[in-house]
């Protein structure tokens, strides 16, 4: 078959292009933690030493076995390097705008800001415990909420004993701020 009817460059998806662009609020920084930080400097390391590395082996591998059209590890292979290429144009262009704010090195206040632990207290009488963290670093299991998040915009600048109301899907929530405290985070 001839090379012209072989397509290497296959466009991108609607929803590859969109990680390639998450993009942060107009007027915003892209506040991290360390820990955060450290994450994504540590997977783009891996990908950019470890990970392209191996995949360009098995491409050129690949495409000395001759008929490139229906070699499998060729086509998925030139598939994975655009998917890991694509990651680290997004882990660059993150890590470049990065502003990393420690709070475990913050003043310690009883009001509300990036980085902070707070414990509210919902209508229910139950207790949840958020920390306030990047966008990139969010993980609602873990208790880790963005800081462009409604929860989180609704706690921001608020004071221990202050009642905020947040829109949720459900409807609207008030919560009572019980604890607020600046530590290192994970």
């Amino acid at each position: 078959m001839s090379k012209a009817f072989v397509r290497d460059d296959l466009p991108t998806t609607e929803a590859e292009e969109e990680e390639d662009s998450a993009p942060l609020p107009a007027g915003t920084h892209n506040y991290m933690t360390p820990a955060g930080y450290a994450r994504m400097q540590a997977e783009l390391a891996h990908l950019v030493r470890v990970e392209r590395p191996e995949v360009v082996n098995v491409v050129a591998w690949a495409a000395g076995n001759g008929d490139r059209s229906e070699n499998g590890d060729y086509i998925y292979g030139k598939k994975r390097l655009r998917e890991i290429d694509r990651r680290i144009r997004f882990l660059t262009k993150r890590i470049e705008s990065a502003v990393v704010v420690d709070p475990a090195t913050r003043e310690p206040t009883d009001q509300v800001f990036f980085g902070a632990t707070v414990t509210v207290l919902d209508e229910d009488g139950e207790e949840a415990t958020y920390s306030i963290v990047g966008m990139d670093e969010a993980d609602p299991a873990r208790g880790r909420i963005s800081w462009i998040s409604p929860l989180a915009r609704a706690l921001l600048k608020a004071r221990e004993g202050d009642c905020v109301r947040c829109q949720v899907p459900g409807g609207s929530r008030e919560l009572e701020l019980v604890r607020v405290v600046y530590q290192a985070l994970d």
